[in-house]
């Protein structure tokens, strides 16, 4: 029986390091378009909120995905897309718009609980963190 129970946490940790990179990946395309103007028909100006925010997605979705700083960088990846939530999409209307279905903020409020999960999960296997810790070990 361990054994299977070994294989099942091998395969959580392997799909975890998945979901880390890809996410983090997603949300660095994110901010390239936003900082670079890549693929996008609006670039917001430079230094703007939201070309903040771009530099933001672009740093923490490397750092993420690459597995480094971790913890931090996906904190603060939460919070943007908290803020981004709350003031581009629900604009605290206490009506049909607090919906994420109306507001179009799906993508926004899923990043933020998935990059709040990851701060608290860690780095994991397949990162960049691990191998710093072993190294100075």
């Amino acid at each position: 029986m361990s054994g299977s129970n070994g294989l099942w946490a091998q395969r959580v940790e392997v799909s975890y390091a998945l979901m880390r990179i890809t996410t983090g990946l997603m949300f660095a395309f994110h901010g390239v378009q936003k900082v670079f103007g890549v693929l996008t028909t609006h670039a917001p100006e430079v230094g703007s909120q939201v070309w903040i925010g771009g530099v933001i997605e672009l740093v923490a979705g490397v750092g993420i995905a690459l597995g480094l700083f971790v913890p931090l960088l996906a904190f603060l990846a939460s919070g943007t897309m908290a803020v981004a939530y709350t003031q581009f999409h629900w604009k605290l209307a206490f009506d049909e718009r607090i919906l994420p279905g109306v507001n179009k903020g799906e993508l926004a409020l899923v990043y933020a609980f998935l990059f709040l999960f990851v701060a608290a999960r860690g780095s994991g296997i397949w990162s960049l963190d691990r191998w710093r810790k072993r190294r100075a070990a």
